[in-house]
């Protein structure tokens, strides 16, 4: 037996979606009228359980209505199920199907309803705003005349290294990017409407991404210096445009003042004593050479969960993330925050809101169920994250863009919706590439990926793989920056850069295709004009192969479909300036209410 119930449809449930402790929940219920039902049951499971009787209130057609209301007195994620009971006690039990959908069933699954607390606030000033991800190494570089303490320097125009002579990446090629270089690049940023810079990790390191932290209260010298960094920091502030710190605060380099492997620095590192004060930091399983490892790899060796003197460091007064904080920094990015335990995350969120930060963790599943562990994790209830870097989002831009099924489309970006409390989904980066994933350009692309990585660093497109890939990058630029959330551009992903796996993702900056870098541009003046409706509620369905998603007054229609799409009316598109009457096939337009002529 099908049932007309759709948690997304405010006919049935309201509020929409994630819900504040304490706040009403509404639910009518219809059920045919027919069947003669006595009561319907809410069952609500979760760390606080209640069933709720729903009372018949009144009849909608064949329906008979039954209605009721609860609330939730505790944040977490709850799970909610339905029951028709029939006068003589016999019970016909409700879940949904694979779209949503009420049926009757056993074992069927059932709806998620995640609370947050009511105190739960995130910093509105990055809301409907656009975040630019800078690799500093590979950005721009101000010649300093700085060298690598370690590895080489190599000329902006070379490729990258894959691989030493002996077959062994170490990740010691360098380009000199430095902060001077991402200053003298701030009057670029803003032409693609940048509100915040997210930087990779800048605190000295051996290696050229810098995940492997040698000192958290310096800057690497091949960087610049800490007066590089403020002066960095405050122009850009003078400019509209904050900056994110990377947080690597699950392991160290094994080349640091805490582990001291190799002997480089004058103090007495974990590797090298027992009696070393930062020993307890990390876990031996035969000292010194046996040793845990973020995923087995040895030059980042781990730091202990309950390391209570680290997460001092880290996160207590006048450590890390206030003195950074101190020197200009707005936010941070926390790197594999489900690696970190509960309570440092909240001990992190604290000293993030003492200095009025934004903290955003690296997740690559749905948050708000993910589990680490053993444990639930509780980054939405109010007292860890402001967001996330949203990859279900980004796994869903690519299906649509790459298979065309617009309603899978929309379904898997309102279950997040859904899912995440709106002040979280607001401060969450919506992405399409990172320095993690194959080049948004090569993602896209009719090609067929070459065998061996020796191949894939030395492949170019074809031009008209290349020309077609560029058109689909934009089809997916558009759902990016008009999903809810930040959107936030991998460095070069705005004008064409190639590129497969890491490091070959990691290329010097270069401009690909002027064509693409003037429709981000484009974007992301639109994203700045109408930032109001860029923070309103979401809504998105599908329509013959079409991706429709309204913001406030703006409705996109993305088309990844198979044919043109007519419009109901001559309607004027905001991102070519004219008016139009179909949305072509491949294409995007993006209207405004008041704004159709």
């Amino acid at each position: 037996m099908r049932l007309p119930f759709q948690s997304r449809d405010t006919r049935y449930k309201r509020p929409f979606g994630a819900v504040a402790t304490g706040q009403t929940v509404e639910i009518d219920f219809p059920v045919p009228a027919s069947l003669g039902a006595d009561h319907v049951n809410l069952v609500v499971r979760g760390d606080f359980s209640l069933t709720v009787v729903l009372a018949y209130t009144r009849t909608d057609g064949d329906f008979a209505v039954f209605s009721g209301a609860f609330s939730l007195p505790k944040s977490g994620v709850y799970f909610y199920r339905f029951e028709i009971v029939m006068p003589d006690g016999i019970m016909h039990f409700v879940g949904k199907d694979e779209q949503g959908k009420a049926i009757s069933g056993d074992w069927l699954p059932e709806w998620q309803l995640s609370v947050y607390d009511a105190d739960y606030r995130t910093p509105d000033a990055f809301k409907g705003g656009v975040i630019y991800h800078v690799f500093v190494d590979r950005f721009h570089r101000i010649p300093d005349g700085r060298t690598p303490r370690f590895g080489y320097l190599k000329q902006w125009n070379e490729d990258v290294t894959i691989a030493d002579a002996d077959g062994i990446y170490r990740a010691n090629d360098f380009f000199g990017g430095n902060l001077q270089g991402i200053r003298a690049k701030l009057d670029y940023f803003l032409s693609l409407g940048v509100t915040a810079l997210y930087l990779s990790p800048v605190f000295e390191a051996a290696s050229n991404h810098r995940y492997d932290t040698a000192d958290y209260t310096r800057i690497d010298p091949l960087l610049g210096t800490d007066e590089d960094f403020r002066a960095l920091t405050e122009e850009a502030k003078a400019k509209g445009i904050s900056v994110i710190l990377d947080g690597v605060f699950n392991h160290t380099g094994a080349d640091s003042i805490y582990f001291n492997k190799f002997g480089h620095y004058p103090s007495l590192g974990a590797y090298q004593s027992v009696d070393s004060p930062y020993y307890n930091w990390y876990s031996f399983s035969h000292f010194p050479d046996r040793y845990a490892c973020w995923w087995g790899v040895t030059v980042v060796p781990s730091i202990r969960r309950d390391a209570l003197s680290f997460q001092d460091m880290i996160a207590g007064e006048d450590g890390v993330i206030d003195r950074w904080c101190r020197l200009g920094a707005a936010g941070w990015r926390l790197d594999v925050v489900d690696e970190l335990s509960m309570p440092f995350v909240k001990r992190l969120r604290l000293a993030a809101k003492r200095n009025d930060a934004l903290l955003i963790g690296e997740v690559w599943e749905d948050a708000s169920t993910k589990y680490s562990y053993g444990e639930r994790r509780e980054y939405f209830y109010g007292k860890e994250l402001d967001g996330v870097m949203n990859y279900p989002f980004r796994t869903a831009i690519l299906h649509y863009v790459l298979e065309g099924d617009a309603r899978m489309f929309a379904d898997e970006i309102m279950t997040i919706v859904e899912n995440y409390p709106k002040p979280a989904l607001d401060c969450s980066m919506t992405l399409i590439g990172t320095h993690d994933t194959v080049r948004i350009l090569n993602r896209l692309a009719p090609i067929e990926t070459p065998a061996t990585k020796w191949e894939r660093l030395h492949y170019r497109m074809p031009e008209d793989a290349y020309l077609e890939s560029v058109e689909r990058v934009k089809l997916a630029a558009t759902l990016q920056f008009v999903l809810p959330g930040i959107p936030t551009i991998y460095y070069g992903d705005e004008c064409g850069m190639e590129g497969f796996e890491d490091p070959i993702n990691r290329r010097p900056y270069y401009v690909g295709s002027e064509s693409l870098l003037a429709y981000y541009r484009r974007l992301g003046a639109l994203r700045r004009q109408y930032r109001d409706d860029f923070c309103a509620d979401t809504e998105v369905y599908a329509d013959a192969g079409v991706a429709i998603i309204r913001r406030g007054k703006l409705t996109a229609f993305v088309n990844a479909g198979k044919s043109d799409y007519e419009l109901d009316a001559p309607m004027r598109d905001l991102l070519g300036g004219k008016t139009v009457s179909v949305v072509e096939k491949g294409k995007a337009v993006l209207i405004r209410s008041g704004e159709e002529r």
